[in-house]
């Protein structure tokens, strides 16, 4: 079983003018020959770019960038070759200001704990951008889920709540589906630990709708991302009728987030999955494409399927690069780069996944006129959502999906408001830089208050 850890004896118009239609300006942002570089030194580079313009000291800084916690667990597991397998299980708490710890759990061979440490960071800053009573934490394990069945992922899962349960907790640290974890992954997760410390359905969010989970909350991220679409083109005056949207990765995010935006008018002109990526200038229904994959079918054979008008299977490289009004990465971290960012001919690019987009990159789309909404803003749809799940299941009641989706497009609103009038102030910067001082304030603000002390 090759990879599964160490085995023991995803309308032709020019560029967008920026948030307020004004020129560019030469300071709008510093540049900083940023090369590629890894995750948390991603998120650390937008951290320091924002603290600098902040002015803020750097033994303040120090409180704020590192993780109040860092947790790596060793799960052995025997797997249905009859090996036993030995994963590296992760949950970083990085802070917890503001409320519990909040983050995602994802399952992929290439977790690691830079990579937690960034995701956990990001979840800090994106909580408090849409203003949620909620800090960062992120975890995983390093196991290729996608080759496992069910019951081994079941193992898995039980076996990583058994040995971070202390941590977690409806007050403490609730965890979230991430990549390759879904509902029924979060119900082993609240299962095991109710085992431990008693039934406690808000210990988790993103669980199945049976067990508490709350309606809307599948949706929730790619939601979130058309919610941004609809703020950004209503202030450029994009109509949607005469936008073309192109997705790199139509897993949860990023088929929702077609279903949705398709549903306001636009046109899904390019899709991919790990599989590859299609084509059509006539678009491409998500819809059907949705079934499709469910049945079993593979993204590139959708060229060939009845009613796929003008579909045409292309590279993920020629996705990139196509003509469109809106680019949505939806897949995993550093698909856009400094090899193919120059190459972006979308008027904006929404990130619908955590760090899509290297400083490098960032630099050239900015220096193209391409317009970013960043992930901390753009994907925060799911932990608003998960907000909504763990405040119903404290207060036992349940609301019904018009009413989730209805606060989750007030939220969204709001924040996007609350950063671009931040980009405005004084000389422009980009929204990405807007939203990490927003974040980063907030932060330090509550944890003044604190008194710079512990949190959990």
């Amino acid at each position: 079983m090759s990879g599964r850890g160490h085995h023991a004896p995803d309308t032709p118009v020019g560029r967008l003018p920026h948030p307020d239609k004004s020129p560019r300006v030469a300071n709008r942002a510093p540049h900083t020959g940023v090369a590629e570089t890894s995750s948390f030194d991603t998120v650390s580079h937008y951290f320091d770019v924002a603290a600098d313009r902040l002015g803020i000291p750097e033994d303040l800084r120090t409180v704020v960038r590192t993780a109040y916690r860092e947790i790596q667990v060793q799960i052995p597991v025997k797997l249905r070759d009859h090996g036993i397998h030995v994963f590296s299980g992760y949950r970083v708490q990085h802070n917890g200001a503001r409320g519990p710890f909040k983050g995602g759990i994802r399952y992929h061979e290439r977790v690691n704990l830079d990579e937690v440490r960034a995701l956990a960071a990001l979840m800090t800053w994106k909580t408090a951008i849409v203003n949620i009573p909620f800090g960062g934490a992120k975890g995983g394990v390093n196991c290729p889920a996608q080759d496992l069945d069910e019951t081994e992922l079941q193992l898995i899962t039980r076996s990583f709540v058994d040995k971070i349960a202390g941590v977690l907790g409806p007050t403490r640290d609730i965890p979230a589906p991430d990549v390759n974890t879904n509902a029924q992954v979060m119900a082993w997760m609240m299962d095991e630990y109710g085992k431990l410390h008693g039934d406690a359905p808000a210990v988790v969010t993103g669980k199945p709708i049976s067990l508490g989970g709350s309606r809307g909350r599948e949706s929730a991220t790619g939601r979130g991302v058309v919610c941004a679409y609809r703020e950004a083109a209503h202030a450029l005056g994009v109509r949607p009728d005469a936008t073309r949207v192109v997705i790199q990765g139509f897993g949860n995010v990023g088929s929702w987030a077609a279903r949705i935006i398709t549903q306001l008018g636009c046109r899904l002109i390019g899709v991919s999955d790990t599989t590859g990526a299609l084509h059509s200038q006539a678009g491409i229904d998500p819809e059907a494409l949705a079934r499709h994959l469910a049945e079993g079918g593979k993204l590139v054979d959708f060229a060939d399927a009845e009613g796929a008008i003008g579909v045409e299977a292309i590279t993920p490289s020629e996705l990139m690069g196509l003509e469109c009004e809106v680019l949505i990465p939806a897949a995993l971290g550093g698909a856009i780069h400094v090899a193919n960012a120059d190459s972006i001919r979308a008027r904006m690019v929404i990130e619908g996944a955590n760090n899509p987009t290297t400083p490098g990159a960032d630099e050239i789309l900015d220096a193209n006129g391409v317009l970013v909404i960043p992930d901390v803003l753009a994907n925060a749809g799911g932990v608003v959502v998960s907000y909504f799940e763990w405040v119903q299941n404290l207060q036992h009641v349940s609301w019904e999906e018009r009413e989730v989706n209805d606060r989750l497009a007030k939220i969204m609103r709001r924040a996007y408001g609350e950063v671009q009038e931040r980009a405005k102030r004084g000389d422009l910067v980009p929204l990405r830089i807007a939203a990490y001082e927003l974040g980063i304030e907030r932060v330090l603000e509550a944890t003044r208050m604190r008194g710079y002390g512990g949190y959990a």
